[in-house]
């Protein structure tokens, strides 16, 4: 990792850290590409143990359906690197965690794994914040293409997901209900190509 990447990383999880101590909420993780490199983004801030609950590392397909929850016909229709599949990680982490804001990731860093549809450095996003228990969660998600090695795009997914919950936090939706992914129905994609050297570009 460059100086410059470990210095987005910091500035992207200090304030990330100082919004969820503003809105007073707690933060959990399930990650499949990053294998838990956003949790440890996260917890490299002194006091992390204040506002961060627990990640979840659910690397394979087995382990977010017995893990996470996630419905098989979205594993089978969509595949692992979809949005549904993140959306349902994301809601997963937050019924298996004592969260109110959760991240969840999920794509192919490669070098292998790609396929026309999918290339590698496909990598899907979802976000879910619950401030209401009596209320259904608010989810995000996305699709971002990454440039780079397989080091590379781990590093520009932690940051995306890092940003992506900054986002969300400064200017917090008024309400949300999470609406649901239908089998057969394809999730809507949103591809930014983005340079090894250049980390965000916002759509």
């Amino acid at each position: 990792m460059n100086h410059d990447a470990a210095a987005q990383l910091w500035r992207s999880a200090q304030q990330l850290a100082d919004l969820l101590r503003r809105e007073r909420l707690t933060l959990a993780t399930a990650e499949s590409c990053t294998a838990g490199g956003i949790a440890f983004a996260v917890t490299q801030i002194p006091g992390s143990s204040a506002w961060f609950d627990r990640g979840f590392v659910t690397y394979s397909n087995d382990s977010k359906l017995k893990v996470l929850g996630v419905s098989p016909v979205y594993l089978r229709d969509f595949g692992a690197v979809s949005e549904p599949v993140a959306r349902s990680m994301a809601l997963g982490c937050l019924n298996h965690s004592n969260a109110q804001a959760t991240v969840a990731v999920t794509g192919i860093a490669g070098p292998d794994g790609g396929t026309a549809a999918k290339p590698v450095g496909t990598v899907c996003f979802a976000w879910a914040i619950r401030r209401d228990p009596t209320v259904a969660p608010w989810v995000r998600t996305t699709t971002r293409l990454f440039e780079g090695d397989r080091a590379a795009v781990r590093t520009q997914s932690v940051i995306e997901a890092l940003e992506g919950l900054n986002v969300l936090l400064d200017a917090p939706p008024r309400c949300g209900r999470a609406s649901e992914a239908r089998p057969g129905v394809p999730p809507t994609r949103r591809i930014l190509r983005i340079r090894h050297t250049g980390w965000r570009a916002r759509s």
